[in-house]
């Protein structure tokens, strides 16, 4: 037992990479109900803050995972804890806290209640500061590292039907709630003349202004921006059906409808604009709070999911997303873009596969500019294109390679700023030492080029670690 205890203190370090590395090497172990490891990780990450100013910092990350899994006759129940403690050599050189925590909750229940009927349920909860934790497997909302203890839950409930031998459906709930610590933007007050182009959020309190060409001055006059709570604490929600005809044993047509509802629950001001009243006759101002992004999205698409061979598969979406943002106070604004979700899967050896996926899709964003016309930024629109190879080197060494690459483009406001490509590769070698040990090397490059002046950065990381599973 101490042996046990021991070991499960090893835990890793480089802030991406590990879950996958992780879950290859716990692959190969036959599950128990209770499964306890670990993995200590040296790394070295080259802009560890995630901005424009590169900050490098040796250091050592520490993990450890707990997991409990009961698999009954028609229900299979888990729940997994993962801690991650990251320390940065020169964060500690600065005199400044060296530590950063993170914290993930998953749950899972899968039940069948007959042949036909079939439930699963997941909820997954993270606490922590980088973007890829708290939203995962899709763009990020916050493509930087935010400070503070940030939260984010991830919940579905799934109701699976086969009413006939063709004919099934597919009806889910899903739950998304985020939660930022920063907080406490700017509250606007008093009257404003001329006009107002800013390039960013601007926010003012009383005081005698003037604006031209989007500058200010005047007598106590405060410039800001909005704040990440004001900005993006939200609840998301969505109800989807598909109705689904398996033509053959291999093929499956479906037809699908989501409807989507997402509130912003900030309170906050997020962005002020001016405008020209003809009512009274005169230029006036407005000011954006955290609800004016509230939407409701309704979606519509045909699907097609086909077994090619024994060895590949595929599934195929494709459709529109209808968009009402029906609180914005000044711009009462609708869109129409397409939408699509497609994803690969070859298996060319036992345990090692090629999947390749492609989305587009809408999401939240943390910038709110504003343009000349008072219109605010709502979200962004963003085509994904993503790769992951997993490859049996030998029957003991594991290679793997994570590939995305995103083009995502401003609606409404923003859209003067130009596109955000945002770039990924991972590369990880795991050597299974013995069923209760491994030892892994990675390195990890990212890249955001933006439009938006000091918003764009690259990021270098390279680890070395062994992790303990029991």
């Amino acid at each position: 037992m101490k042996k046990i205890f021991i070991s499960a203190g090893l835990v890793a370090a480089g802030a991406a990479g590990w879950q996958s590395a992780c879950a290859a090497s716990l692959d190969v172990i036959a599950p128990s109900a209770w499964n306890v490891s670990g993995t200590l990780r040296g790394f070295y990450d080259d802009n560890y803050s995630i901005t424009a100013t590169r900050q490098g910092s040796a250091g050592v990350e520490v993990s450890p995972e707990i997991s409990f899994n009961v698999p009954l006759r028609q229900t299979d129940i888990g729940i997994r804890y993962i801690y991650g403690l990251y320390y940065y050599q020169q964060r500690q050189d600065l005199g400044v806290n060296a530590f950063d925590q993170s914290h993930q909750f998953d749950l899972w229940l899968d039940h069948s209640f007959n042949e036909r009927w079939k439930l699963k349920v997941t909820d997954s909860f993270a606490v922590g500061q980088d973007p890829a934790l708290l939203q995962p497997n899709s763009v990020t909302a916050v493509p930087y590292r935010v400070q503070g203890d940030n939260f984010a839950n991830h919940a579905n409930i799934a109701l699976d039907t086969d009413w006939t031998r063709l004919f099934s459906t597919a009806l889910s709930y899903g739950n998304n709630s985020y939660d930022y610590q920063q907080s406490g933007g700017y509250v606007p007050s008093g009257s404003v003349t001329g006009v107002l182009t800013p390039q960013t959020p601007i926010i003012s309190v009383p005081g005698t202004l003037n604006w031209q060409n989007g500058v200010v001055s005047g007598n106590n006059t405060t410039v800001g921006g909005a704040s990440l709570a004001g900005l993006l604490n939200r609840v998301e929600q969505n109800i989807q059906l598909d109705l689904q005809w398996h033509l053959k044993p291999e093929t499956m047509l479906f037809v699908g409808y989501n409807f989507s509802i997402a509130n912003y629950i900030g309170d906050e001001p997020i962005a002020v604009a001016n405008y020209f009243n003809p009512t009274a006759g005169q230029f006036q101002s407005i000011v954006y709070k955290s609800d004016s992004r509230d939407s409701i999205t309704h979606y519509g698409y045909l699907g097609l999911q086909h077994q090619f061979t024994p060895n590949l598969t595929g599934t195929v979406k494709l459709g529109a997303s209808y968009t009402d943002y029906y609180n914005d106070p000044l711009n009462d604004s609708t869109t129409l873009e397409p939408y699509a979700d497609a994803n690969f899967t070859y298996t060319y050896l036992p345990g090692s596969y090629v999947q390749i996926g492609f989305t587009q899709d809408q999401n939240a964003t943390d910038i709110s500019q504003v343009d000349s016309g008072g219109n605010l930024t709502e979200s962004q629109e963003s085509s994904t294109l993503y790769m992951d190879i997993n490859h049996h080197i030998t029957q003991k060494l594991l290679g793997s390679v994570v590939m995305n690459y995103s083009y995502s483009t401003y609606i409404s406001g923003g859209s003067g700023y130009g596109a955000d490509t945002d770039f990924s590769l991972g590369l990880n070698l795991n050597y299974m030492i013995n069923n209760h040990f491994s030892c892994e090397a990675g390195y990890n490059y990212d890249n955001l080029d933006s439009g938006i002046s000091n918003r764009g950065y690259d990021r270098n990381r390279v680890y070395l670690g062994v992790t303990a599973n029991y």
